[in-house]
């Protein structure tokens, strides 16, 4: 079941009910992950660069849409490669400041998985 997301500050973000002070991957099943920056901090210095190799991690088979909550200003971004990497599986990928994906992502109704960036 999806969960639902109730709101965002800079620093935290609280899905069905928890608080969560660090970035997040929701999988299709519902289940809340912490997010893997590493995999970009090592390819380019900086977790706000999205890399193929976080895609790979993030992406689940069946997946149709990414939501991809890119900070409270918007300063994340998708790298060229995992825009490639997504475009491949035919998953599209929604940018958009974490406020407003957040509204994307309770809407939502088809098969999606989320990426949420709470800062910057």
């Amino acid at each position: 079941m999806k969960p639902q997301i109730h709101s965002t500050d800079f620093g935290v973000i609280s899905i069905d009910g928890e608080n969560y002070e660090h970035d997040v991957v929701i999988r299709l099943d519902g289940t809340v992950e912490k997010r893997k920056k590493k995999l970009s901090k090592e390819v380019y210095g900086t977790a706000h660069i999205l890399s193929r190799a976080e895609a790979e991690h993030i992406y689940e088979e069946g997946a149709q849409r990414l939501i991809f909550g890119s900070g409270q200003e918007g300063i994340s971004e998708l790298s060229d490669e995992a825009a490639v990497f997504f475009e491949s599986k035919g998953c599209a990928v929604e940018v958009l400041a974490t406020p407003e994906a957040i509204r994307a992502w309770n809407r939502a109704k088809d098969r999606v998985i989320g990426v949420f960036h709470v800062t910057c």
